[in-house]
């Protein structure tokens, strides 16, 4: 449990969720992702940009299944960047470990703040996840087995689609258009982010624009489950951050709730993508393969 007085300390919140600072060579992560994701497009085929909305940031990118000749089950991949920055061409080096197992990897874009707020982002995920339920079948993908997963931000947002109500989003969609879920370093209870300095200026959260989009502080989805993890080596408040999604839904919606040794907040989503480590073992669980 962490004292209230210390969630509004500015000095502390930098501390907990400035990653950049707490994994001095990011950069050098980004870099490889860069480069891997260049690859990735070269060498798989893909449909690029495709849109989902109407606006120039609502595009997407589908990786199709390699080798199979049925329906592949899809994993949607939203990224991270704390919905300020980054983009889905930095994250296409995800999709070569699914796509060579079967899978369909569909990896969409989003607004960043400040030009658009939380809530917005959320809305144009739950417009990316319905697109890929009404059109995924002509990429060879099945609609019925969606495995939505995010990493950091995009951990928030993994959530909040299986949490969404579907179909009071539109008629046509059933109510479990997202079954499953894998939230990697995910943030479930944004109220500190109101107050942490490096990122208010962005994001501009109210208490209760932050409540709002917290899955923590919503109720258990009634079915669907969702796989935590966050890496071992992150700081105390991702750790909180992921023990307290599990605590608020229980572990009948949280089943595995993990952290990872050895793994800060930027090779914790390199090994998503590195076929048999324990992460990418779980993803493959989830989509059953």
């Amino acid at each position: 449990m962490v004292a209230t007085s210390v969630l509004t300390d500015p000095v502390w919140l930098d501390r907990m969720y400035n990653n950049r600072a707490l994994v001095p060579d990011h950069a050098a992560h980004f870099s490889r992702w860069s480069t891997r994701s260049a690859q990735a497009r070269s060498d798989l085929a893909c449909e690029l940009d495709v849109p989902f909305g109407p606006t120039p940031a609502e595009t997407l990118d589908v990786f199709p299944a390699q080798g199979v000749t049925g329906p592949a089950p899809v994993l949607l991949f939203i990224h991270g960047g704390y919905w300020r920055s980054l983009d889905k061409r930095d994250h296409s080096f995800v999709a070569p470990a699914f796509t060579r197992r079967g899978a369909c990897v569909v990896v969409p874009n989003y607004a960043l703040c400040p030009a658009v707020s939380i809530r917005d982002i959320t809305l144009q995920m739950v417009a990316a996840v319905a697109w890929t339920w009404r059109h995924i079948a002509r990429h060879g993908g099945d609609p019925s087995r969606i495995v939505v997963a995010g990493h950091s931000a995009g951990g928030q947002l993994a959530a909040m689609m299986l949490a969404c109500r579907w179909p009071q989003v539109d008629a046509d969609l059933p109510t479990g258009v997202v079954r499953k879920a894998l939230s990697v370093s995910g943030v479930f209870d944004l109220r500190p982010l109101v107050h942490t300095p490096f990122l208010k200026g962005d994001l501009r959260l109210t208490d209760a624009s932050a409540r709002e989009v917290s899955p923590a502080l919503m109720p258990a989805p009634a079915s669907g489950r969702l796989v935590t993890v966050a890496g071992g080596a992150e700081s105390a408040e991702f750790l909180r951050q992921n023990r307290l999604i599990r605590d608020a839904w229980g572990p009948r919606a949280v089943p595995v709730c993990e952290d990872l040794p050895g793994l800060n907040h930027f090779s914790v989503l390199e090994d998503l993508s590195e076929p048999g480590t324990r992460l990418n073992r779980l993803a493959l669980d989830l989509l059953g393969l």
